[in-house]
């Protein structure tokens, strides 16, 4: 009897098939209970922001502070990385300042993470805070109060600490990392291009050197200087300690902990969290045995931001506010042309846009990508003026991009200037010779056709690659020269890749006022005759209600045990993987701030 044989086609699409249909049917399963979720999110998720009378903000600044907010669900961890941005924060505080149910704030610090431009941004908004004559009451209690963190919280009316909490104050110090020996150790050469009279663009130097160049040393030492004479400055006018003795203090290491702070009036006492609480209780005038009323600012902050930038955006706005923060590139995350130029082009169609703030918080990137934005700066601001406030740092390639504006506000600690070009290509066929025993040959049709790392550039090749460099460099200064109405001559003796705090850089014309982004955003307005300022920010604040879900799910849970937690890696670790992923996403010429410091 013959068996009868099976074809492949008889098994495979039938079980195919059921396989597709039984795809789809959960698929659409899961979208249905996934909307319902989000569709009853109104109903069950967080409601709108009731806020009682008598209640005391809590202002909570820990972690990165960016320009913008933001909130992603990090699945490895089971929880919500969350940042808060500068404009949350400052219109929170503004808007808390004529909230007739806010009474004052309640500050607690710890774990601070960004420049102390936006550190001097933020403790300006909470001075503006007090003139209404609300309370600010900060609270540090952390093992170690840094001293960015007493920085914020100086500008509060009271400011206390934790009994045992360790303290800094010692000044400002700045360490970089060197890879010359360890690059020589693998037999990997760097061959680095600057400008030619690029001196100053230290960026490169770790490759090369084992220690500071004289150039690098001189800009590194002038920018702690002018920081900390701006730190001591701010901190004598809220603490009433003069800034001689302030400097005596660090100079001596006198405030080692928070009772010391006590000791030498820096702070009003010690206090543990109870005896906080207590104390804005009786600020607030409760009676004993009532519960003080603690509303949590960032999310009342990013509320009060999120309606008011959908009323701005439905009633005909006046002047956009345009965010760019990170690292300059075509496509990616961070600064990209490729999203930055389209804002650009967004503001200028919309008619009712009188005017442009362009805020700029980068050290600098791409060459190509920076003259993308460039042309859609200048193009805007031919039609439109465009005023740039420029962050923690708005160096090389972030100076470039800012270049073409009418006005230039800096923060009197701003990273800016580095006006150069720089370009690396490393050596590493010695190494693969040697370590791995990798050999290579080649063949090409011209002289020139095979250039790689596997072998040195001939100075033929070096000095074409100069030539390039160069003439970036030549461009650069011209548009620089044409923004800030200067000479190229003039434009170099200041430039050559030379880093300027904007204290330094308002004196030799690079940034014409000093000043936040609250001031450039008032300046903008009385520039085009704007009487009722109606500002919207760009990228538009968007509200997502998934996110929404699981920020409130984790908030009702936030004492529960999560699942999965991950220790978070030491600080400087990230920050020299950070250094790496960078380096790794370098391609073209480079417009960058010739260092990155730890400061301490």
């Amino acid at each position: 009897m013959t068996e009868k044989k099976i074809t492949f086609g008889k098994i495979f699409w039938p079980s195919f098939l059921a396989v597709f249909i039984m795809s789809i049917i959960g698929l659409i399963i899961f979208s249905l209970i996934l909307g319902g979720l989000i569709g009853s999110f109104g109903k069950f998720g967080p409601k709108p922001l009731a806020i009682k009378n008598n209640t005391v903000l809590h202002m909570t600044l820990s972690g990165a502070i960016g320009e913008k907010s933001s909130s992603t669900f990090n699945p490895s961890s089971f929880q919500m990385d969350k940042k808060i941005g500068l404009s949350d924060i400052l219109y929170g505080l503004e808007h808390a300042k004529t909230d007739s149910k806010i009474k004052g704030i309640f500050l607690e610090i710890g774990d601070l993470s960004c420049g102390y431009a936006t550190a001097r941004e933020i403790r300006n908004a909470i001075n503006d805070f007090e003139e209404s004559g609300k309370f600010v009451v900060a609270y540090n209690g952390g093992e170690v109060i840094t001293q960015k963190e007493y920085y914020v919280s100086s500008a509060a009316n009271e400011v206390y600490g934790f009994p045992s909490s360790t303290m800094e104050f010692i000044g400002l110090g700045a360490e970089l990392s060197f890879f010359k020996g360890t690059l020589d150790k693998l037999e990997v050469e760097v061959q680095v291009i600057r400008g030619s009279n690029n001196d100053f663009k230290s960026a490169v130097e770790p490759f090369f050197r084992e220690n500071m160049s004289d150039s690098s040393r001189v800009q590194i030492e002038r920018y702690l200087t002018s920081m900390w004479e701006d730190i001591r400055t701010d901190i004598s006018a809220d603490r009433k300690v003069k800034i001689e003795k302030l400097n005596t203090i660090a100079d001596s290491a006198f405030i080692r902990r928070a009772d010391d702070a006590v000791k030498y009036k820096l702070m009003d006492g010690t206090k543990y969290r109870d005896e906080i609480i207590s104390l804005m209780s009786e600020k607030v005038g409760l009676e004993d045995g009532d519960e003080l009323e603690l509303q949590e600012f960032e999310k009342y902050a990013k509320k009060k931001f999120y309606h008011n930038q959908v009323l701005a955006k439905n009633d005909s706005p006046n002047i956009a506010v345009i965010l760019a923060e990170g690292d300059v590139s075509v496509d990616g995350d961070g600064l990209t042309s490729k999203q930055i130029c389209k804002l650009f082009q967004e503001a200028r169609k919309n008619k009712t846009i009188k005017t442009v703030v362009f805020r700029v918080n980068s050290p600098g990137g791409s060459a190509l990508a920076s003259d993308e934005i460039w042309r859609e700066v200048q193009l805007t601001n031919e039609t439109k003026k465009v005023i740039v406030s420029m962050g923690d740092v708005a160096a090389s390639g972030g100076y470039y991009i800012s270049a073409p504006a009418t006005t230039i506000f800096a923060e009197p600690s701003t990273i800016t200037g580095s006006i150069g070009v720089f370009g690396m290509i490393p050596y590493t066929g010695k190494m693969l010779q040697n370590k791995l025993g990798m050999t290579f040959d080649r063949a090409a049709t011209n002289q020139h056709s095979v250039m790689t790392t596997n072998r040195k550039l001939t100075p033929e090749e070096f000095l074409l690659v100069q030539e390039e460099v160069d003439a970036i460099y030549d461009q650069f200064l011209s548009r620089v020269a044409e923004g800030r109405g200067m000479t190229k001559v003039r434009v170099n003796e200041i430039a050559r890749g030379r880093v300027w705090t904007g204290r330094d850089a308002l004196k030799i014309g690079l940034v014409d006022k000093l000043g936040g982004i609250s001031d450039a955003i008032a300046y903008a307005a009385k520039k085009s005759n704007i009487s009722s300022p109606k500002v919207l920010y760009y990228p538009l604040k968007k509200e997502d209600p998934w996110v929404s879900l699981l920020e409130d799910l984790e908030e009702q849970q936030e004492n529960e045990m999560r699942v999965a937690m991950q220790h978070s890696m030491p600080q400087e670790l990230v920050y020299y993987y950070n250094q790496l992923k960078s380096i790794e996403s370098m391609s073209g010429m480079q417009m960058r701030m010739p260092f990155e410091l730890l400061i301490r």
